[in-house]
């Protein structure tokens, strides 16, 4: 199983190039490649042909904290 980031490196491939492989908008992928967006099952399938491997070698979901960033610069509130 191989990364976005794994997959990009390893193709020379641009974010440009994969969205217009996959027939998907530049932020779109974008957003999945910096694990901001988790794709849906048909944008799997597009991307992961884009890249020219099968959708079940590639890792897929969020690669963010789930906290939210404000929460790390303020603390989070013991008696919320």
């Amino acid at each position: 199983m191989k990364t976005i980031d794994l997959l990009f490196e390893e193709s020379s491939l641009t974010i440009d190039d994969v969205a217009e492989r996959a027939r998907l908008s530049v932020a779109r992928v974008e957003a999945i490649a910096c694990g901001r967006w988790t794709p849906s099952p048909a944008e799997r399938q597009r991307i992961a042909a884009a890249f020219g491997v099968d959708v079940d070698q590639v890792v897929w979901g969020h690669m963010m904290d789930p906290r939210n960033i404000r929460y790390r610069r303020f603390g989070l509130k013991e008696n919320f």
